[in-house]
């Protein structure tokens, strides 16, 4: 089991980590409620690297990135130790930006995983998802950038309109 921890001992334990000469994973995300995309996504973490660390984003992160008027639904330290508690995870840690920029640049992920709902930098403009705003500096620390695709129909999002009685 994984546990969640401060900026200052995430620092501290990924250093550790590279000294031993483990890999490190880094992926992100809201996590408000856990459906089968985040088990795939977090499985592909574990099985690129050693020491998967997994950002959450923080309540008013959540809010910022304009989920819905009821979002999160689950409070950030909850979200946090769920994620925590699943075997794919060793180190979680709350982060309170929009993107993971900062995270990124503390941790300097060998592999950042995130879900093929963004693009790569290199995809045709017409492409409708968003390009991964991380990608350039994981980059530029050496790391490799890793999208998965995503489970179809699977979304937090589509689960609490089903949940309030819509359609999902």
């Amino acid at each position: 089991m994984g546990q969640v921890v401060t900026r200052e001992a995430l620092a501290e334990a990924v250093a550790a980590a590279r000294q031993a000469g483990r890999r490190v994973v880094l992926t992100n995300g809201v996590f408000d409620l856990l459906h089968v995309g985040h088990a795939r996504l977090l499985a592909e973490c574990r099985a690129r690297g050693d020491l998967v660390v997994v950002g959450v984003n923080s309540d008013a992160s959540v809010r910022a990135l304009a989920k819905g008027p009821d979002r999160p639904l689950v409070p950030e330290a909850d979200r946090a130790e769920l994620v925590a508690a699943l075997g794919a995870v060793d180190l979680v840690t709350i982060f309170g930006d929009v993107t993971a920029h900062d995270l990124v640049a503390l941790v300097r992920p060998d592999v950042y995983v995130k879900g093929g709902d963004y693009r790569p930098d290199d995809a045709p403009d017409d492409d409708a998802r968003p390009v991964l705003p991380e990608a350039p500096l994981v980059r530029e620390f050496g790391g490799t950038v890793v999208l998965i695709p995503v489970a179809s129909g699977r979304s937090t999002t589509a689960l609490a309109r089903k949940m309030a009685g819509g359609s999902g």
